[in-house]
């Protein structure tokens, strides 16, 4: 029977959930529009991976009363990988709300081609494969802090 305290199925899972997010973003990022539900799904799924994790977070907090170093050390690499799920979140939802407003500022010109100003949508999305990317390495960096705490 798996130890209920144990954050390792927690961690792989996230790993695991992180590379296939990654992959499903790498594929917006290719799309030359990417739909507004296929993003937000994405922003879904982003979030649901950061809650995962600051519920991990929370769990760990409270095994530790008087956390020592390497507690803190896990502690830091879990928010670690709450941030980075909660910003790729973000740049998700920044690339929705451009990709939107892209269209609402093509739709309301008649005459003359829209001049787009700042990141476009693709940028947004690139953005938040790169910060999915750095998440299976923060649970390897677990490992290899924490040896008993496998990610794979």
């Amino acid at each position: 029977m798996p130890d209920p305290t144990s954050p390792v199925p927690v961690l792989v899972r996230v790993s695991s959930d992180a590379s296939c997010l990654h992959q499903a973003v790498r594929a917006l990022s290719a799309e030359r529009v990417a739909s507004a539900s296929a993003l937000a799904a994405r922003i879904t799924d982003a979030q649901d991976l950061a809650g995962t994790a600051l519920r991990l977070f929370v769990t760990l907090s409270r095994q530790a009363s008087r956390p020592s170093p390497t507690d803190l050390l896990l502690l830091h690499r879990v928010a670690q990988i709450a941030k980075a799920a909660q910003d790729a979140a973000a740049e998700l939802t920044a690339a929705l709300a451009r990709a939107l407003e892209n269209q609402r500022r093509q739709a309301a010109v008649t005459s003359r081609r829209v001049v787009l100003i700042g990141p476009t949508p693709q940028q947004f999305i690139e953005s938040a494969a790169d910060l999915l990317d750095r998440i299976p390495a923060l649970c390897d960096a677990v490992s290899r802090d924490r040896p008993e705490f496998p990610c794979r």
